[in-house]
């Protein structure tokens, strides 16, 4: 696949020795959605702006295309960026603003009423021309900004947590739409944001970001189902992480003691060692509750239970201060105080075997 972005080496600081990226390397392919995707401060926005050029690297390389572009001003390089507040002129009409951009290039006329048209087409707001943003919902001014960045027709957009302002089931919606659009118009989309719903619904690759190092790399699926380390496991979605140490090991299995005496076995891992302590992590979804027994299934004392519509949470006490939590789908007959039984089949473990030398192994 062709690279449409390259961070090569990348150190950015703003006081000497305080940095916020660190000898980040990152490439981004063409036609892809691709989510950096971390905490505050992590320094997701500071990537946008420097492939943007708003802001310009300390040390290492940005490419566009191929093309060397470390020293390149942001006026000549084929990005645009979509900001949090949409950035939409109060009083230019929705044909105005989308077509700003065009204007400011001296595009011809004829030209641009061509090109605000497709992007209006693209985004599904035809017949709002003449309409200011007063006038617009939120998901409407949403779509006006999605237009104003591809009627450029860039490499590459950036949305700097674009659907944040929005309310739950507008957002929702909207990260649909968003998807939609970048696989109608074929354009590089390159976003950042905190919530993991919206990367995990949206993206083609994920990126975690922490402290201005990436931590993993993938697929949605593979960052949620086989996360590298312990901050991936908590970070995205709900999980239990359980510590253990490595009691046996032979050809096909790992035996892990975890640290209420349950014993579970994972497959096999050249870097497994006996009394090597180790991470397992099982998503709620993935725990089987019943109040009948289960066949290897634990009993413990239902702690809490809450109702959130498509499932019931429920937080099971094992064994004084050990809780596990499961996601039981619909509406249950289980209440605080009941008995009921947990199960983990061993398909559903994933171990965590993280570098010897990250501090949260």
């Amino acid at each position: 696949m062709n690279v449409v972005v390259r961070l090569e080496n990348v150190d950015k600081f703003f006081e000497k020795g305080k940095y916020v990226l660190k000898n980040l390397t990152l490439d981004v392919y063409e036609g892809e959605f691709l989510t950096i995707l971390g905490s505050s401060g992590c320094g997701k926005t500071t990537i946008l702006r420097l492939i943007s050029g708003l802001d310009i690297v300390s040390a290492g390389k940005v490419y566009i295309d191929g093309k060397d572009v470390t020293n390149v001003d942001a006026t000549k390089r084929e990005v645009n960026t979509i900001f949090q507040n949409f950035a939409l002129f109060p009083h230019m009409t929705v044909w105005e603003n989308v077509a700003f951009g065009l204007k400011m290039k001296k595009v011809p006329m004829k030209r641009r009423k061509r090109e605000v048209a497709k992007a209006l087409r693209t985004v599904e707001l035809e017949g709002f021309e003449d309409r200011y943003p007063e006038q617009l919902s939120g998901g409407q001014q949403q779509r006006v900004a999605i237009a104003r960045g591809i009627v450029m027709n860039p490499k590459v957009l950036l949305l700097d947590e674009s659907l944040c302002s929005l309310d739950l089931k507008l957002k929702r919606t909207m990260q649909i739409e968003l998807k939609k659009i970048q696989k109608k118009t074929g354009i590089t989309f390159i976003y950042v944001t905190h919530d993991q719903d919206e990367a995990l619904t949206m993206s083609d690759r994920i990126v975690i970001l922490e402290k201005g190092t990436i931590l993993q790399d993938g697929t949605p699926q593979k960052i949620y189902m086989e996360p590298d380390t312990t901050f991936v496991a908590d970070f995205i979605g709900e999980s239990n992480i359980l510590k253990g140490i490595i009691k046996k090991v032979d050809k096909e299995f790992s035996t892990i003691k975890l640290s209420n005496n349950i014993v579970v076995k994972v497959p096999y891992n050249e870097k497994d060692e006996v009394d090597q302590k180790i991470n397992i992590m099982v998503r709620p979804e993935c725990v089987r509750a019943s109040k009948n027994e289960l066949t290897d299934g634990r009993k413990g004392i239902v702690k809490e239970v809450v109702y959130v519509g498509a499932v019931t949470k429920l937080f099971v006490e094992l064994d004084e201060d050990f809780v596990i939590k499961a996601n039981v789908p619909g509406i249950i007959t289980i209440h605080e105080g009941d008995e009921v039984y947990i199960k983990i089949d061993s398909h559903h473990i994933v171990p965590i075997r993280e570098k010897k030398n990250d501090k949260k192994s």
